[in-house]
């Protein structure tokens, strides 16, 4: 007999529909026909650990009203989070030079990393922000769907292949190299994950009491979504722009047809009128 943690599991195109309609509805993610492979490969082990013989039983735990800590893990499971430090440095170069440089060293700069994933891009801005503002005020608010990559990017710590895009005045000013049981990764230090609040967030339910930020990076997130839901999440994280505030978004990603209040700048850079 064939054990039921070795068995290959696979959806049929009902259960992949199922699976569809559930994210969709929780976090608003767009999962198309195209990606059951994926689905079927992150999910496989859990329905393993859980003795589960199918799909469509384990749609039926996480769609359970009482079930919300183990539909999070398969959020947790589904969602992509591909990133790393200083990602399109283009983004990076446009906010020393162009928003660094104007903003008032006597009020507070806010910057919101809307999906943040395992922290390098909220980090990044960290180490940006330290070395232009020196002790100006800012702040940094970071958040992601998944509690997955909340934890690991408290954390802070990564493998030094990942450091590799850090200016090397910045991996020597803001990073720590491991030794013992951390060889082979840094550490971001701790004044600088201090600085950084990370919190999760739903971006199809945004609270309704949230700040007014500068600086917006929503960037390589919206792919995820279909328009309507593109344009819902864009139009509500805009309202947490401040006026003369930038909106950041993935060089691959683009606001066309949207009715939005917003001026593009240049492609990928959009700011909301003062």
């Amino acid at each position: 007999m064939v054990e039921l943690s070795n068995r290959p599991l696979d959806a049929n195109d009902e259960e992949m529909r199922l699976f569809q309609q559930l994210f969709k509805q929780h976090i608003g993610m767009h999962l198309p026909q195209s990606k059951k492979a994926l689905l079927c490969s992150r999910l496989s082990k859990r329905l393993s650990e859980l003795g589960l013989p199918s799909f469509r039983a384990y749609y039926e735990v996480i769609a359970a009203p009482n079930q919300a800590e183990e539909r999070q893990r398969a959020i947790d499971l589904i969602t992509t989070n591909e990133t790393y430090f200083f990602r399109e440095p283009r983004h990076f170069d446009f906010l020393r030079k162009q928003v660094l440089a104007h903003a008032p060293q006597n009020e507070t700069l806010r910057i919101w990393s809307a999906a943040s994933s395992t922290g390098e891009e909220a980090y990044s801005i960290a180490m940006l922000l330290d070395a232009e503002r020196h002790d100006a005020p800012w702040e940094i608010c970071a958040s992601d769907i998944s509690q997955r990559v909340l934890r690991f990017a408290r954390r802070g710590v990564y493998p030094m292949a990942r450091g590799e895009h850090i200016p090397p005045e910045y991996l020597k000013r803001y990073c720590l190299r491991g030794n013992g049981n951390y060889a082979g990764q840094f550490m971001v230090e701790q004044r600088l994950r201090e600085r950084v609040q990370f919190s999760q967030m739903n971006l199809t339910a945004l609270p309704k009491q949230f700040a007014k930020f500068d600086v917006i990076f929503l960037r390589n997130v919206i792919i995820y979504f279909d328009m309507p839901t593109k344009t819902q999440v864009v139009q509500s994280v805009t309202q947490h722009l401040k006026p003369g505030g930038w909106l950041l978004v993935g060089h691959s990603e683009s606001l066309h047809g949207m009715a939005l209040p917003l001026q593009m700048h240049a492609p990928s850079i959009y700011r909301k009128p003062p």
